[in-house]
């Protein structure tokens, strides 16, 4: 690990208080928060203000679970996020009812029907060449209106931010998860 978790003698007030809108008080110290939040907060400020907004594309997104775990899944497979691949597809299986092999053939960025095929090519197009082509933005458009729209371009920026946030650190799934 690159960056190591925050050991518990340095979790202070601000600390606390960069993880209030994510985690409940008593889940506020290192083994509570887990590798990948216990690593962040080295960076209470930069912390809290990106917790913001993750929580909000995971939580508060406009996308359909499924797709919207399509798209991360994908993501996190193409920057080869463990961490990601890991918690994700326990939400996908478990919020967004995605089969074993449904989740398989996202993260090979295959699918068989629509929107699945829509959303994982608008991924690639995103991850290649940082646009979303006006033939495949149209397609969208038969799904998604335009807040999803906008929440699918964010939620893949996200997830692909913190991808490498997470693999330049150096953070691992932790054993829980896995």
């Amino acid at each position: 690990m690159r960056l190591s978790p925050l050991p518990e003698a340095d979790w202070d007030d601000q600390v606390r208080m960069s993880l209030r809108g994510m985690l409940p008080r008593e889940r506020q110290n290192p083994e509570g928060a887990g590798p990948a939040l216990s690593t962040l907060v080295n960076h209470p400020e930069l912390t809290r203000d990106f917790l913001i907004f993750s929580t909000r594309m995971l939580y508060r997104n406009s996308l359909p679970p499924r797709l919207r775990e399509l798209a991360i899944l994908r993501v996190a497979t193409r920057r080869n996020c463990a961490y990601e691949k890991t918690h994700h597809i326990i939400i996908a299986q478990e919020e967004a009812g995605l089969t074993p092999a449904e989740i398989e053939s996202a993260m090979r960025g295959e699918a068989l029907v629509e929107p699945d095929i829509t959303v994982l090519r608008a991924v690639e197009e995103l991850e290649v060449d940082s646009i979303v082509s006006d033939e495949t933005w149209a397609a969208l458009s038969e799904y998604f209106d335009k807040r999803q729209l906008m929440d699918f371009v964010f939620t893949v920026g996200c997830y692909g931010l913190m991808a490498m946030a997470f693999n330049s650190f150096g953070i691992e799934p932790d054993h829980e998860s896995e």
